[in-house]
């Protein structure tokens, strides 16, 4: 009494899924927005990474006195101009 649910298996479903062309345009689209996205985002985290270690290494130089506060202040200021 149970109908027979077919289930497809192996490479038909892709087969399937690339016969149109139009559809194949659309994955591959997609993929390269998602790809796209990915590379935006990890350059900007590494960025950020990059500033935070700045900001942390000139407030230990200030901290041990090699530096002065405003001469850091400074050094921060100059690091943001730069950056966009």
């Amino acid at each position: 009494m149970n109908p027979t649910i077919e289930t497809e298996s192996g490479p038909r479903w892709l087969e399937r899924l690339t016969a149109d062309s139009d559809n194949v345009q659309f994955m591959m689209g997609v993929a390269l927005a998602v790809l796209i996205v990915a590379i935006v985002v990890t350059g900007r985290t590494i960025r950020a990474v990059a500033r935070e270690k700045t900001k942390r290494e000139i407030a230990a130089y200030i901290a041990e006195g090699s530096m002065s506060p405003e001469q850091g202040e400074r050094l921060i200021k100059s690091k943001h101009s730069g950056c966009a």
